[in-house]
């Protein structure tokens, strides 16, 4: 007998109580987990986000609406960056101030994201607890490939709509259905021993804006 009749054995047999015509999703989920350690303010659990987020290796930044153009020029222009990917939803504002930067489609082909210096995104959440930023591919993330490939990737967090506490409240935001990334800090992997190496699995560089109204 093979493994793989062993386990669909097992599961048949564990499954013998269980009604021909009831299908899992039919099956109640526990979901009364807990979803917020402590009661924070707004700017309690913003502050969280970036002293995670800086834990991880992200650079962190706080700007104002109207300083976004500014701020995204002078951290391209630091990075020297002649190139920067972007998708299609992010508003033209964003790089009002880039008049020295290529913008770069994000239909790239691979050789050519390989080339970009920058790629600038928007985010669908942002997890403080964790000191995680989700992207869903929406039109202001654009396709997961294009920040996987560049090496420096500038993400916009906007403060307090698109920060949660925890996972759990993250996920009630989510699709499922959608492509989901998750970036705790730049890209970083460690060998047996631990040594660390940076910029294998995405970017070397993670810059999170934080932008409030």
């Amino acid at each position: 007998m093979s493994s793989r009749e062993i386990i669909l054995g097992r599961i048949r047999r564990a499954l013998t109580d269980v009604p021909r015509t009831e299908v899992p999703r039919d099956v109640p989920v526990y979901r009364a987990y807990l979803r917020v350690h402590g009661d924070r303010t707004p700017e309690q659990t913003t502050e969280l986000l970036a002293e995670n987020l800086a834990d991880y290796r992200a650079v962190v930044h706080r700007c104002t609406e109207t300083e976004l153009p500014s701020r995204i020029a002078s951290l391209l222009a630091e990075r020297g960056s002649r190139t920067v990917v972007t998708p299609a939803g992010v508003p033209a504002e964003w790089l009002a101030r880039c008049t020295e930067v290529e913008r770069v489609p994000e239909e790239s082909t691979g050789r050519q994201l390989d080339a970009v210096d920058s790629v600038l995104t928007g985010c669908a959440v942002a997890i403080a607890e964790t000191g995680t930023v989700v992207l869903d591919a929406s039109a202001d993330q654009g396709r997961r490939r294009i920040t996987l490939v560049p090496d420096h990737h500038i993400c916009v967090v906007r403060v307090p709509d698109q920060v949660v506490d925890s996972v759990p409240q993250a996920l009630e935001r989510l699709a499922p259905e959608r492509p989901l990334t998750w970036i705790s800090g730049p890209s970083a992997t460690s060998d047996i021993e631990l040594d660390r190496v940076e910029g294998v699995h995405g970017p070397r560089s993670l810059e999170i804006v934080l932008v409030s109204d």
